[in-house]
């Protein structure tokens, strides 16, 4: 058991790693920022000039397509070109008349092949219940007893450095991920 005093001296040690943590996390970002806006120009020119380059290409082999009947398509500088089979898509105006057809149509044992029936308890609106409530629905609440609280009160950096302590603790935050 420790002191007020070596909490004290602990917390300190705590903030000035912490402090020195957010300090060069700073730095990275100040550093990324400027090579973001170093080269972002250029970035932009080459994916402009990349899609206008596609664009053309592509208005060419549509306009050449009896190139591509046997083999219907070539690889040349590592870009396979030519025509594919369009792959199609299932497109509806009233999913509430689909499911009724379909429901009309095939026996109910075969329904689930065509319809998505998901049920999920949602945890986070059940944390909002009393405990009585949630005693009759089955549900019981853990970890509700007082836990250690080492919580910094500042920046938007923090966040960022709170977000790296996180995640080299290996805590991912999702709660109702399953």
């Amino acid at each position: 058991m420790g002191t007020l005093a070596e909490i004290e001296q602990a917390t300190k040690h705590y903030a000035d790693h912490r402090e020195l943590l957010k300090l060069r996390v700073s730095a990275l970002n100040d550093e990324i920022e400027e090579i973001k806006r170093r080269y972002l120009p250029e970035i932009k020119t080459a994916a402009a000039d990349t899609a206008n380059a596609k664009a053309a290409l592509e208005s060419l082999i549509d306009d050449s397509r009896h190139l591509f009947v046997k083999p219907k398509s070539l690889i040349i500088s590592g870009i396979k070109v030519g025509l594919k089979k369009g792959s199609g898509s299932v497109e509806f105006e009233d999913e509430g008349l689909v499911i009724k057809l379909i429901k009309k149509h095939f026996p109910e044992k075969e329904w689930e092949l065509y319809i998505k029936t998901t049920e999920k308890v949602r945890k986070t609106p059940l944390e909002t219940l009393d405990a009585a409530l949630l005693k009759k629905l089955g549900v019981t609440l853990e970890g509700t007893s007082d836990v250690v609280l080492v919580k910094a009160v500042d920046s938007e950096v923090d966040k960022l450095v709170t977000a790296m302590l996180k995640e080299a603790a290996g805590d991912d935050g999702e709660r109702d991920a399953a």
